[in-house]
């Protein structure tokens, strides 16, 4: 079955191919790229409190899907079929929602792809690397009925639901600046890129899927992270977490205009093409602040993620931990009190709410427009770097120009 043949040709909608989970029904899942970020693993975890079976694992990569499998078996106890092709996953009855964690330049085609076949969806960050195909995969979702939950898990963590609590309340006035510096010694690429593989052990030619064919070079296949055919660099990776947060704290649709420097200035060689070096500062026109993302491979520390307030400011470097405040920086009479801290929040954790919206059909925590947000945040920066000049987003067109 071909693409082509299965998005054209099967009639299927949303409306007509999802099928209704009654209270007591298992929910099916198909775990769609199995190698990243342990998306498996939390699957399993929640399983029993959300009545959810693992019944297919799909992966163009043999030992990551025959991995996957074995893990399954193991901690549930049930032995999932194991797939090659991703249309032969989403055209599965027994599987109701597919959770998607394959490579950046892949997610917005899955995600289309999986609602006109009546899924519901988890796709990993960024959900698009360039204008049209977000705008796409927006619309699609947006003219279903389907649940899709974006795999920005940082919003969901008790910290960031308690400091958005206290931020909305006005707890630190106005905001008009929000930071990160987020640094490494080595690039994250290589370290994918020393994994091990052979032509005859994956699909070249669906890894590439719309992008431009080439002889097999099994280092972009294992470390894509490091080319951008396949991922744009730090600032839509690691840096779609912090842009993220600084939404769903803020409230903040997206950004307004960017200015972005960057390059290969440290590990600039081995054949990889993204940034090792980001500075990139983005404008909220509309609330009234800037952000500044900056990554630096090459040395380690300098790390921290700070909002800036007339009231003070909030240190939100270590995300698993309550988040610090302090007023001792800025000398208004209605500034942050010594002793002052946030309130404790609960929290559901990110996997957990899809599975369980996938029953009640709320609204996940991270719906569409968090995907949408936080991919304008990327896109817009990475614009920026390829034009070498500023750039703005009209949200009412949806289209960049420089400005």
């Amino acid at each position: 079955m071909t693409r082509r043949n299965f998005v054209a040709g099967s009639g299927i909608t949303a409306l007509s191919a999802a099928r209704t989970l009654g209270a007591n029904d298992r929910i099916g899942i198909g775990i769609l790229g199995c190698g990243r970020r342990n998306l498996l693993g939390q699957v399993l975890e929640f399983r029993q409190q959300a009545n959810a079976e693992v019944r297919a694992v799909c992966d163009i990569w043999r030992s990551h899907r025959e991995t996957a499998a074995t893990r399954v078996l193991e901690t549930a106890g049930n032995a999932p079929d194991t797939v090659h092709s991703y249309e032969d996953l989403l055209a599965r009855d027994d599987v109701d929602a597919v959770v998607i964690g394959t490579p950046d330049h892949q997610h917005c085609v899955q995600l289309i792809d999986a609602i006109r076949a009546g899924k519901d969806a988890y796709v990993e960050k960024p959900l698009a690397m360039d204008l049209k195909e977000l705008r796409r995969a927006c619309d699609t979702v947006k003219a279903s009925d389907r649940v899709v939950q974006m795999g920005t898990q940082v919003r969901s963590f008790p910290s960031s639901v308690a400091a958005r609590a206290f931020v909305q309340a006005g707890g630190l006035g106005r905001i008009f600046k929000i930071e990160q510096s987020r640094n490494s010694y080595k690039p994250y690429w290589y370290r994918y890129a020393e994994r091990r593989l052979e032509e005859r052990d994956t699909d070249w030619k669906r890894f590439l899927m719309h992008r431009k064919h080439r002889p097999w070079d099994a280092q972009q296949h294992a470390g894509w992270f490091g080319y951008r055919d396949f991922s744009q660099g730090p600032h839509s990776n690691l840096g779609v977490h912090f842009f993220d947060l600084v939404h769903f704290i803020t409230g903040a649709g997206p950004p307004t205009r960017a200015v972005t420097m960057a390059g290969g200035f440290r590990w600039n060689r081995d054949g990889f093409d993204v940034p090792d070096s980001v500075e990139t500062t983005l404008e909220y026109t509309k609330e009234g602040f800037l952000v500044r993302y900056c990554s630096t491979f090459g040395v380690r520390g300098h790390n921290y993620l700070k909002f800036f307030g007339s009231r003070g400011e909030m240190d939100a470097t270590r995300w698993g931990d309550p988040f610090a405040i302090s007023g001792n920086t800025v000398e208004d009479a209605d500034r942050i009190r010594d002793g002052e801290t946030i309130q404790e929040a609960e929290s559901v954790p990110h996997m957990l709410n899809f599975l369980e919206c996938l029953r009640s059909r709320e609204t996940p925590s991270a719906p569409i427009e968090a995907g949408y947000s936080h991919s304008i945040a990327a896109i817009l920066a990475d614009e920026s770097f390829v034009r070498g000049s500023r750039v703005e987003y009209d949200n009412r067109k949806r289209r960049i120009r420089e400005g």
